[in-house]
């Protein structure tokens, strides 16, 4: 117990030398960067925290942590630094691009197992690195984490069902503005991995399971990086990232299959790398198509206004109004427009009624009072013109 200790603690320290977890601030800051300065565009207003997409994901984080962690210790799961040095190295480049897509364990654990598996006979073919280094690669341990980190994508996405997902206005092939959302979530899980030499000592017949040859190990905390980006523009985002999260579970288990099948049979690693991109790369696609077969999901319509999204800690957030819900009247006025909307919201003073339509078509009725500091249209966004345009009209007729 006293060794187990000890390695947790120095597990636990290496984990502020590992560059991902700092790059992993870096993108989340950049990406709220970005989001904000597109809100401003298209609103007129910052809706959501520099650090939304981060927020609300560190408790599942360590719990999710703790199950993998207990897994890949459990099963002896053995990976050498090498091989852990490569994945950080691959998982800053597919991100340099900003796209969390790219950051699915599918890509850059897959991405590190095809590296690892041509990168020895490279090797061989010159003289300035030693191909010792890449001599032990644990090929069925990268291949469990794919799978282990799917389910985890998948957890997620449900979270994200629940939780925020962020609105954008773009202009459709007609030339009429619509709006669109993205389930967009970046995550750090950290995991207890084993690697060579160490204080611990094998405890089990089994143990080390996956190995790479060593008598004794250590541990090494990892900040697993994933993410995920889908935009959503003919459907409601919660729908959406239902299935989404469906499929990826179902994609996990396939990936998972192939792993234990590769205790047996060596080849079914590669398999399970080739169905887990492959299998990522078919769910984005199928999302898109049937995405974009459908006509916009938050465009006006006859019954009332489509809400876009909803400012956090406005009036509409406490009433807890839902972004594709329609606003059918106000204070007993029918409103199908912007105008109509703000018109009718002011004839009440401080206190207003509303008549919704929720995502299943019923009826229900809000009523609240307007307090000083709230939001003049109680936080409700409506596709509309981008608010840049709506400020370059005004100045360009001004003048």
């Amino acid at each position: 117990m006293e060794a187990w200790f000890i390695e947790i603690v120095k597990g636990i320290g290496r984990v502020l030398l590992n560059p991902l977890l700092y790059w992993a601030i870096l993108l989340v800051f950049l990406a709220g960067k970005k989001r904000i300065r597109r809100e401003r565009m298209d609103f007129g207003i910052k809706i959501f925290d520099m650090f939304s997409e981060w927020k609300g994901t560190w408790l599942y984080s360590i719990l999710l942590g703790l199950i993998v962690s207990a897994i890949t210790i459990g099963l002896g799961v053995v990976f050498s630094y090498t091989t852990i040095r490569l994945f950080c190295i691959i998982t800053i480049l597919v991100s340099i691009t900003g796209r969390f897509t790219l950051l699915s364990a599918s890509y850059t654990l897959g991405i590190s197992y095809f590296v690892l598996l041509f990168l020895p006979t490279v090797m061989e073919k010159q003289k300035i690195v030693t191909a010792e280094l890449f001599s032990t690669i644990n090929y069925q341990g990268l291949v469990i984490l794919i799978g282990i980190f799917l389910v985890a994508e998948s957890i997620l996405l449900l979270k994200a069902r629940k939780g925020k997902t962020y609105p954008e206005l773009v202009q459709g092939s007609r030339g009429g503005w619509m709006g669109q959302h993205h389930i967009k979530k970046l995550a750090v899980i950290p995991f207890f991995i084993l690697i060579p030499t160490g204080l611990i000592t094998s405890f089990a017949p089994y143990w080390p399971y996956f190995t790479i040859g060593e008598q004794s190990f250590s541990l090494i905390l990892i900040p697993f990086i994933i993410g995920f980006d889908h935009i959503v523009r003919g459907n409601d985002p919660m729908v959406s990232a239902g299935k989404l999260a469906k499929s990826m579970m179902i994609l996990s288990f396939l990936v998972l299959l192939t792993a234990w099948g590769s205790s047996y049979y060596s080849w079914l690693s590669l398999a399970g790398v080739i169905v887990g991109i492959a299998g990522r790369e078919y769910l984005n696609y199928r999302h898109r198509t049937k995405d974009h077969e459908r006509s916009g999901f938050f465009q006006p319509t006859d019954k009332g206004l489509k809400v876009l999204s909803v400012i956090p800690n406005s009036p509409a957030d406490r009433l807890d109004i839902l972004a594709g819900e329609s606003i059918a009247r106000v204070n007993g006025n029918k409103v199908v427009s912007i105008t109509e909307f703000y018109e009718a919201l002011q004839k009440s003073g401080a206190f207003f009624k509303l008549e919704i339509i929720d995502r299943a078509g019923e009826k229900r009725f809000l009523q609240g009072a307007l307090y000083e500091g709230d939001h003049h249209e109680l936080g409700i966004i409506f596709t509309s013109s981008p608010h840049r345009r709506i400020k370059q009209n005004k100045i360009g007729y001004g003048s």
